[in-house]
This record gives C-alpha cells, structure tokens and sequence, in this order.
C-alpha cells in the first residue's frame, strides 16, 4: 500500500500561486510535482475562499483571545467552587457516627 504523502501550507501556496500568476500552468504543476489537477484545484479554491482572512488586523484572533479569557476565569470559578465543595462535603462525613448520626 502507497504512503500518503502531505504537503506543508507553504508549498501549497506557492504552487497555486504559481498557477494564479501564470507563471506555470496548471498542468505543468500537477504534472512536475505528481499530483492531481482536482487537488490544486481544491488547494486553489481554498486559497480564494480564505484570502480575505489574511487582511483582518487581528479583529478576530482578538475577540477569540477575550473569549478564552472569560472562559478561563469561568473555569477558574467552578475548579474553586468544586474544591470548596469537596472540603464541605467531607467535614460532614466526618461529623457523622456509623450510624448516620451527627457526633457533637
């Protein structure tokens, strides 16, 4: 059985850009790195789709970071609730007689 192989990001880029540019045909390309025109034309349709994202001046990595943020704090929050429960709930086990009694 063929190993799969797997290409970084950055050949796939250069390659379709190199087709975008004219600078090598798509055929060329598929035919000098062997492989499928469907695929560099998946890589192709990727890049257009995607391209807008590299022009944002951190607008969304920000507001993902804020939201990580707040939900660390709110995992913070429930850790600390949760240890000051075990402790609650284990003071009371201790008070009570095997059977089921509150000791004084």
């Amino acid at each position: 059985m063929a190993k799969r192989r797997t290409f970084s990001p950055q050949f796939k880029a250069e390659l379709v850009i190199a087709v975008l540019t004219n600078v090598k045909s798509q055929a060329e390309v598929c035919r000098e790195h062997q492989i499928k025109p469907q695929l560099l034309s998946r890589w192709k349709t990727q890049l257009l789709e995607n391209a807008h994202t590299i022009f944002h001046n951190g607008e969304q990595t920000t507001a993902a970071q804020e939201r990580i943020n707040e939900l660390e704090q709110v995992l913070g929050r429930k850790t600390l609730e949760l240890e000051m429960a075990k402790k609650v709930s284990s003071s009371w086990h201790s008070q009570l007689n095997r059977n089921g009694r509150w000791s004084k």
